[in-house]
């Protein structure tokens, strides 16, 4: 394999997988904003994520996973990717409801308890992470092709991964997360993309074609976590007594989420 002798790849893909990965803490930028201020946007950064989400699964992913034909196979890898992320999300509710009895039982006791992120949260780290680590597999895979190559993929992977940063900090934020924590977690799973890297450059060609099979099924973990868990959120944060401007931008901002992914079809 004559790659891996190649220092150049591994230099422009550890450097290229390093800048997507900090691309995580744009989230930083939320930091200087005002408690008050930063909750009225949270919810519209959530819808964002959600958009964003969609978008991605339906206008990247699942078309890029149907380029060589929409089979029952695709259908399948995106069915388990709802399935196993239904599977995913139960344990993690169990989880959190086991450790909110045992609050519950020595509140008396104690002192009031730190809040525990909520699963849909959670949920999200694991569909970021995956995705990440897709980006990872396929910024080193077009770095062993050519560098010219791979430098345009992580050109597309970066405007790409702006606007699903911001809107995953937000979520994290939503869901329970502390800023310093939410934006450690969200560099920890940015950080897969480097772990996706390593793994193509160390075996090489016969991952090339991981992609295939974990690309629709990042498509069905996408359309689960959106569908389940952020749009549910959005809706209830809504009450009888929001106003209807409030509801309209949310919609608008969730619109915006997907406008952007499809706007970045013509910059790839």
């Amino acid at each position: 394999m004559a790659y891996l002798l190649n220092g150049s790849v591994w230099s422009y893909t550890f450097l290229s997988v390093i800048i997507v990965s900090a691309i995580s803490f744009i989230g930083v930028f939320t930091l200087s904003l005002k408690k008050n201020y930063l909750e009225k946007i949270l919810i519209l950064l959530v819808s964002l994520s959600a958009g964003v989400m969609l978008g991605d699964a339906f206008i990247h992913l699942i078309p890029e996973a149907a380029e060589s034909g929409f089979t029952l196979t695709t259908s399948l890898l995106i069915l388990l990717g709802i399935i196993l992320f239904f599977l995913l999300e139960k344990a993690v509710w169990w989880n959190h409801c086991h450790h909110a009895e045992h609050h519950h039982a020595h509140h008396h006791a104690h002192n009031h308890p730190k809040k525990r992120p909520q699963p849909f949260a959670i949920m999200n780290l694991f569909g970021d992470a995956l995705h990440n680590f897709i980006d990872g597999i396929l910024i080193a895979g077009s770095f062993i092709v050519n560098i010219p190559l791979g430098i345009t993929t992580t050109i597309a992977v970066i405007l790409h991964e702006i606007p699903q940063e911001i809107g995953d900090f937000g979520v994290l934020l939503h869901g329970g997360f502390k800023k310093a924590r939410a934006l450690l977690f969200n560099f920890i799973s940015a950080l897969f993309a480097v772990i996706g890297a390593v793994v193509t450059l160390l075996i090489g060609n016969s991952i090339t074609t991981l992609p295939e099979y974990l690309i629709p099924f990042t498509a069905g973990s996408f359309i689960y976590i959106a569908a389940s868990d952020l749009i549910p959120q959005i809706h209830h944060h809504n009450t009888i007594k929001s106003k209807a401007s409030r509801s309209l931008l949310e919609l608008l901002v969730f619109i915006l989420g997907m406008v952007i992914m499809y706007g970045l079809l013509f910059l790839e």
